[in-house]
């Protein structure tokens, strides 16, 4: 993440993605498949690594073997003449500036986490009236003999983070073609170098 500042002078926070350049490593249609979709690769991956049927899949498309594959069902109409078998697809070619995009990725993992940073929880209070030691726990989970369990989804302490998670309505503010680079404005899930998809 960095920071930029706009036209008329406000400090916008904003996060630096490398967007491409991507590979397209299949196309489906409905004929073959039942639906539209292409599948796009990206990023660099040791042939000693990669398993023998995705070997075959990327020689297939004429390309090296990638390290993601992310599948785009009902690729819409304009870019049908980008989305041939073994062809790039660069930044420019898909995002103008102004354009808002979704963000998909994997929130940064907490480990287990208790209610108060999990849920948002107040705690139990003061430390009157008897309370020991209680300033972060959860409180009562239920009543008495009726119902004489635990409703379910109860919030709890738990594992918290490593969601899949989508951030909608980011604006593209810069983009910078000879480094395939996308400038936009807010933040994205997951920690530095972690892979994310980005939706028109």
């Amino acid at each position: 993440m960095t920071s930029i500042f706009s036209a008329d002078g406000r400090n916008v926070a904003c996060t630096l993605i490398e967007a491409g350049p991507c590979v397209v490593t299949q196309v489906k249609n409905v004929e073959t498949d039942g639906y539209n979709a292409v599948q796009l690769a990206y990023g660099e991956r040791k042939e000693k690594n990669t398993p023998k049927p995705l070997i075959g899949h990327f020689k297939k498309a004429g390309t090296t073997p990638k390290q993601k594959v992310v599948e785009f069902r009902d690729f819409r109409v304009e870019f049908e003449g980008q989305v041939d078998l073994g062809k790039s697809v660069k930044a420019e070619e898909v995002f103008v500036e102004g354009d808002f995009v979704d963000a998909i990725g994997t929130s940064k993992g907490k480990g287990f986490q208790g209610v108060v940073k999990r849920h948002g929880f107040a705690g139990v209070g003061g430390q009157t009236h008897g309370q020991h030691n209680r300033q972060r726990h959860p409180g009562s989970i239920g009543a008495c003999s009726w119902p004489s369990r635990v409703f379910k989804g109860m919030r709890m302490a738990g594992r918290t983070g490593g969601d899949r998670v989508k951030v909608l309505n980011l604006k593209v503010l810069k983009i910078y073609p000879e480094k395939n680079l996308l400038l936009v404005s807010g933040s994205v899930p997951g920690p530095k170098n972690s892979f994310v998809i980005l939706e028109k």
